[in-house]
């Protein structure tokens, strides 16, 4: 999970061909499927159905029984599959000024830019997650300034055992109230 730009695609698609696993890409899966409910014509979005997302995510998690792990991956990830089925949440981090860099790069701009910096800011994905799954199987990991491998490496070392796996990792909002630059990312708001 984390927000938009952070690197959940590629690192998830990575970590899945590292662990041979099965990668479900939550917006890409809305996408081919049809399983939107509209679009949002504020952002130029789809809106995920995440009834009927979460039922087909379910059917394919049937449909892999125990032939091998499933990574999801999706922003929304922890609100569309059952908290019976976590082992492990990721939460990946990054710092809002690179991360305002990465998201303009991909043409974010206007209030969809300022709203996933709020996000990341306001550690909504975190909370998301462990609202969904509880502290015990949400990690945070700070992607800011890594590669992919990188990343991937700092996952499997916390699944294998020997990294742990922690929240709190980040706080952004303490940092830039800190640097006094916190208005230079709130002033839409």
């Amino acid at each position: 999970m984390g927000t938009p730009c952070v690197g959940k695609t590629l690192v998830s698609s990575q970590l899945a061909g590292e662990l041979n696993a099965f990668h479900v890409d939550l917006g890409e899966l809305v996408i081919r499927e049809n399983l939107s409910c509209g679009v949002d014509k504020i952002r130029g979005a789809l809106i995920a159905d995440r009834s009927k997302l979460s039922r087909r995510v379910q059917e394919i998690m049937r449909q892999q029984g125990r032939k091998q792990d499933i990574i999801v991956d999706g922003h929304y990830a922890a609100d569309i599959v059952p908290p019976k089925n976590v082992t492990k949440v990721f939460v990946l981090r990054c710092h809002p000024e690179e991360l305002k860099k990465l998201m303009e790069k991909r043409g974010f701009k206007g209030r969809k830019l300022w709203e996933n910096l709020l996000v990341e800011i306001l550690d909504t994905c975190l909370y998301d997650a462990v609202k969904a799954v509880g502290l015990d199987r949400v990690c945070e990991i700070d992607v800011t300034g890594k590669n992919v491998e990188e990343v991937v490496d700092d996952i499997i070392s916390v699944l294998n055992g020997s990294k742990p796996c922690v929240i709190r990792v980040v706080d952004w909002l303490g940092q830039l109230e800190r640097e006094k630059r916190l208005d230079e990312f709130l002033k839409e708001f």
